[in-house]
């Protein structure tokens, strides 16, 4: 089996980055699943494919009833062999304006979904030793902007459950491959007027996606390179002993 052999599920795929995400896999030949809250908006993403590859499912990330009936849905036609976890909401708020429970809303989508999808996807990834999972991520936990408490702690720990699935399934999945990508700040409703075009953003993600090597297990890529982990003063002396050059690799143009 391969990755084009099984369904590749995008979350939050009614519209921004999540349907740029399904209609880039559409393009490169993928059987789509995109996951949305809002049937009007998975819907429209579908109708943009024309080769009819993207199925619609509707569920909210936040509700795990709901997300386990879509990817019990889902794998009736087929093994999931990829999930890009894109769904996030990003209010704005500031700590004063939060309650406990407009807090763990956010949290809820944000990380919840994420958690759920990653869970239910891994059911049958596990079977098969084989599968590709791409976090969709960012530096907000690092350097945190005003009214966006609730939005940096629950994308930090997106980051920290990349690690922490790495450091239960890796010794004994290493081909079920975890990465985290950020793609930058994008021209969508949820970033900025003259960010990246979520198309673009797509074509980097997708390739990324589609890149399914073990060495990748962990890696943290933004935009279209990787970002290395800072290393310790051992490590940058062993390294220079050994005469070891450390480069960030490239995302490739396009994977097949």
């Amino acid at each position: 089996m391969t990755l084009a052999d099984g369904i590749a599920v995008v979350t939050g795929a009614g519209g921004g980055l999540g349907r740029a995400l399904a209609l880039e896999l559409a393009a490169r030949g993928r059987r789509v699943a995109a996951i949305g809250r809002a049937p009007e908006g998975i819907a429209k993403t579908a109708a943009m494919d024309k080769a009819g590859r993207i199925t619609p499912v509707l569920a909210d990330v936040a509700d795990p009833h709901a997300l386990r009936d879509a990817f019990a849905q889902i794998t009736r036609t087929g093994p999931v062999t990829l999930l890009i976890n894109n769904a996030a909401v990003y209010p704005r708020r500031d700590f004063l304006e939060e309650t406990p429970e407009s807090f763990a809303e956010t949290v809820a989508i944000n990380l919840g979904g994420t958690v759920t999808c990653t869970r239910l996807a891994l059911e049958g990834m596990i079977e098969t030793g084989l599968g590709r999972i791409l976090n969709v991520s960012t530096f907000a936990d690092m350097a945190p902007l005003p009214a966006s408490s609730a939005y940096a702690v629950s994308k930090g720990a997106g980051r920290i459950l990349t690690r922490a699935l790495i450091a239960d399934l890796g010794d004994r999945f290493p081909d079920i491959v975890i990465t985290d990508w950020m793609p930058g700040m994008l021209a969508t409703r949820m970033g900025v007027a003259d960010g990246v075009d979520p198309a673009q953003a797509a074509r980097w993600g997708v390739s990324l996606a589609l890149w399914h090597d073990p060495a990748l297990n962990g890696a943290v890529f933004e935009m279209s390179q990787e970002i290395l982990a800072p290393r310790g003063l051992k490590g940058r002396i062993k390294d220079r002993l050994l005469l070891r050059r450390r480069s960030p690799r490239s995302i490739p143009d396009q994977t097949i």
